[in-house]
């Protein structure tokens, strides 16, 4: 999760992300690095537009927000416990 927020990090600051970079930012935050981690990362995002796909991101999250909001169930009063109780405790005393 680092790493995918190291990317980010680099492409809002218009930085080139690439291995040695995205150790950097890890490393700068206190955080170990893996350099399998890091290498499929970059590979991953090789030709990909961030800046698109965010934008994608940011329209599906705001979709939700269109739902009917969920009725909620009325509860029914604790008292209902309490008479039930009372019942079992006059049968015991009569």
């Amino acid at each position: 999760m680092e790493y995918t927020y190291a990317a980010l990090l680099l492409h809002k600051l218009g930085k080139d992300i690439s291995e040695e970079n995205l150790k950097k930012v890890v490393v700068a935050a206190g955080a170990e690095t893996n350099e399998s981690q890091i290498k499929s990362l970059v590979a991953s995002l090789k030709g990909v537009d961030i800046a698109k796909e965010l934008e994608n991101a940011s329209l599906v999250a705001a979709a939700p927000a269109s739902v009917a909001p969920v009725e909620k169930k009325e509860e029914k009063p604790k008292e209902e416990k309490k008479e039930a109780a009372a019942e079992g405790l006059s049968a015991l005393f009569g």
